[in-house]
């Protein structure tokens, strides 16, 4: 029993995951979504319409379960690489979620790791709920399936990071920064991929989510294939003083797709209007068994040459603050979801990445907002200033016991 508050560390999850080793049945099945908290199993528990997230009923059946309200990301942070290292487990990454073709040895130790589609940050909570009731609907397929094979079995349902944070509300305004600055840092649970060529590195690039989706149905997620596990060949990578290709390169990311190589291209030119060079990501290719091939363009992502850039959402989607343009009809065919984006592709010293320049830019929505409803203010307060500086008293005034005031007209 867990105690309110209480954030489970690395060493108490070791702990608890003790049992799992230890038993008959070595087969270890992990889903790991992007985001979760626990707070999330109730504020989602009402249905909407025909989606109803969370009716699996795999805890309430099984002969053992622990439940754990808050993990320090540090302790998920490693857990794949914890798993790894407790036993002689046979690691099949399960990413096109499909689970009609997986194969399954009983007789060795399986350890079955789901990468569950991501919960898109910044959009409407409906679309959270239809990713959290298609994940439930994930869970529910491969325990089914494993349930019907007869197959002993346990289950890991977690996530990188929370979705929600809660904070004391104790803590004082100052120090709310650096708790952001904490999670942030947490957040970073993977370093960067680095290309390098020859002693140097040209290119760095990250991402906390790197998804993407074809024919609107087929969801090819590479966040672990291209930060954790590096399973990826970026040998087709060039890079000068000028232009510069990160090219991703994937075997057989799903079924059905052979090859995928995704390249992102960036220029560096020097601007007269500005006297600086900048840093520009001209376009996106998506090249499918080596054959379709699709491109977008990239309006909004350049950063001054020694420079970062940094932007949470990059997608195709219209509501992402940098979004990728479809250039010809195969693109549309696509859908691409990047969050946390950075990328460098000159000038990287230290094989770190430089200051980075945030697609936000300085006058936000509100900012504006806040300008003009002062500046607004401001004129109905200039004129109403005007209006009294214009108004005139009487210098002459009426006598009752003398004779009648007359004021011309002119007057």
């Amino acid at each position: 029993a867990m105690h309110e508050g209480h954030v489970v560390s690395t060493q108490e999850l070791t702990e608890f995951l003790q049992p799992l080793f230890t038993q008959n049945s070595r087969n270890l099945v992990l889903f790991l979504q992007d985001r979760l908290s626990i707070d999330d199993f109730t504020y989602f528990s009402e249905s909407y319409g025909n989606k109803t997230p969370f009716q699996n009923e795999i805890l309430q059946s099984s002969p053992s379960s622990l439940v754990l309200p808050a993990v320090d990301c540090k302790a998920t942070k490693y857990l794949l690489n914890f798993l790894q290292e407790s036993g002689d487990w046979k690691l099949t990454n399960v990413t096109n979620l499909n689970v009609s073709q997986l194969e399954v040895n009983a007789s060795n130790p399986n350890l079955l790791v789901v990468q569950l589609q991501p919960l898109a940050s910044g959009l409407k909570e409906v679309s959270t709920l239809e990713a959290i009731a298609e994940n439930d609907k994930i869970i529910g397929r491969v325990t089914m399936d494993l349930q019907e094979r007869g197959i002993h079995f346990s289950v890991i349902y977690t996530a990188v990071r929370p979705s929600r944070i809660s904070r004391r509300t104790d803590v004082v305004a100052e120090l709310r920064r650096q708790l952001m600055a904490a999670e942030e840092e947490d957040s970073l649970s993977y370093p960067p991929l680095n290309v390098t060529i020859g002693n140097h590195t040209c290119i760095l690039f990250y991402a906390s989510n790197f998804s993407l989706k074809a024919s609107s149905s087929v969801l090819i997620d590479l966040t672990n294939a291209t930060f954790v596990t590096q399973n990826v060949d970026i040998s087709a990578s060039e890079c000068s003083d000028s232009n510069t290709t990160l090219s991703l390169k994937y075997t057989k990311p799903v079924n059905g797709i052979s090859s995928l190589e995704i390249r992102f291209l960036m220029t560096s030119k020097f601007y007269g209007g500005s006297a600086r060079k900048w840093s520009t990501l001209d376009s996106v290719e998506i090249v499918q068994d080596g054959e379709k091939f699709a491109k977008f363009t990239v309006p909004a992502i350049s950063a001054p040459a020694e420079y970062s850039f940094h932007c949470q959402l990059v997608g195709t989607s219209n509501l992402y603050p940098a979004r990728l343009v479809p250039f010809d009809g195969e693109a549309k065919n696509w859908d691409v979801f990047i969050s946390e984006l950075q990328i460098q592709g000159f000038n990287i010293i230290n094989n770190q990445f430089s200051y980075a320049s945030d697609c936000t830019g300085f006058f936000t929505p509100g900012i504006w907002m806040g300008l003009v409803t002062s500046i607004i203010l401001l004129w109905i307060l200039t004129y109403g200033i005007h209006m009294i500086m214009q108004l005139t008293t009487n210098n002459r005034f009426d006598d009752p016991k003398g004779p009648a005031l007359s004021v011309p007209q002119t007057e």
